[in-house]
C-alpha cells in the first residue's frame, strides 16, 4: 500500500474550516477527564493542518467532563446544569490551546462566557482577524445559552465566521444506514442528503445544528478522528468518513 503523501506535498481544499470535537474524544479509555495521549494526539493533528496554511476554528464540547443534559434527567435544574458544561467546554479549551502552543502554533480561546482570566470574550470580527493572522482560534462556552449543544454552537460559529465546511471529529468512521454494532450488512455512506440523514434519522448532529447547516447549505463531514493525519486528508479533499451535501446532490455509498 502505497505511502501517505507527506503534508508539505498536499495542498488544502478548503481555505477556512470548523472542526468539532467531542469533549468525550479527549478522555480516550479513561472513562473520564482528559487523556494527555489523545490531547497530544489531538494537537499535533491541529498544528499539522494549521501549517498548511488552512485558517482553523475548534469547538471543543465537554462531556468527558460533565453533562447538561445528564445532570439535568437526574434531578439537577437543565439551566444550571448546561451553564456547568459549557464551564467543562472552557476547561477542555484551556488544556487543548496549552498542547497546541507548545507544538508553535498561536492559540486563541474565545469564550461565550465571560472568563477575562483565561480567554477573549467571543466577538465575530475579533476571531475573524485572529484566522486571517494565522491564529488558531477555539469557541469555549457553547452559544452561551443553556438548551443548546455543543452541536448548535459548532454551526452557529462555523457560519458566523464564514467557514466552508463543518467538520465532525468522532470516533467512528462516518455515518452508517444502519448502527454497524448491530448490522453487520450495514452500509456507510460517501455522502448523504440533508433530506436523507434527516428522514432517516441517522443522528448526526441534533436537530437545532442539523437544521441551522442544512438552511444555510453548509457541508458537513463527519470522520474517524482516531486514526493519525485523517484531520489533514478531510481538509486536503480526500475522501474520508461521511460527508453531509446540499439536497441537489447525489447520496452513495463507500
Amino acid at each position: 500500500m502505497p505511502a501517505d503523501p507527506s503534508p508539505s506535498s498536499q495542498k488544502p481544499a478548503y481555505k477556512r474550516v470548523l472542526l468539532k470535537i467531542s469533549g468525550e474524544a479527549l478522555m480516550g479509555d479513561k472513562g473520564y477527564g482528559i487523556d494527555l495521549d489523545v490531547l497530544a494526539h489531538v494537537a499535533a493533528e491541529v498544528v499539522e493542518v494549521s501549517r498548511l496554511g488552512v485558517e482553523l476554528a475548534i469547538v471543543v464540547g465537554g462531556g468527558n467532563i460533565f453533562r447538561g443534559v445528564s445532570e439535568s434527567a437526574k434531578g439537577m435544574d437543565r439551566a444550571s446544569a448546561d451553564y456547568v458544561g459549557m464551564l467543562a467546554t472552557v476547561m477542555n479549551s484551556v488544556s487543548l490551546q496549552d498542547a497546541i502552543e507548545k507544538r508553535g502554533v498561536v492559540t486563541r480561546v474565545l469564550s461565550a462566557l465571560e472568563i477575562s482570566e483565561l480567554a477573549e470574550p467571543y466577538i465575530r470580527r475579533r476571531a475573524i482577524r485572529h484566522l486571517e493572522k494565522g491564529r488558531v482560534i477555539i469557541f469555549a462556552g457553547g452559544t452561551g445559552n443553556p438548551f443548546f449543544t455543543t452541536d448548535t454552537a459548532a454551526a452557529l460559529r462555523a457560519m458566523e465566521i464564514g467557514a466552508e465546511v463543518l467538520l465532525k471529529a468522532t470516533k467512528v468512521d462516518g455515518v452508517y444506514d444502519r448502527d454497524p454494532r448491530k448490522h453487520k450488512d450495514a452500509k456507510r455512506y460517501s455522502t448523504v442528503r440533508f433530506t436523507d440523514a434527516l428522514q432517516q434519522d441517522l443522528g448526526v448532529m441534533d436537530a437545532t445544528a442539523f437544521a441551522l447547516c442544512r438552511d444555510n447549505e453548509l457541508p458537513i463531514t463527519v470522520f474517524d478522528m482516531t486514526r493519525g493525519g485523517n484531520i489533514r486528508r478531510v481538509v486536503c479533499g480526500e475522501q474520508v468518513g461521511t460527508r453531509i451535501v446540499r439536497d441537489n446532490l447525489e447520496t452513495t455509498f463507500s
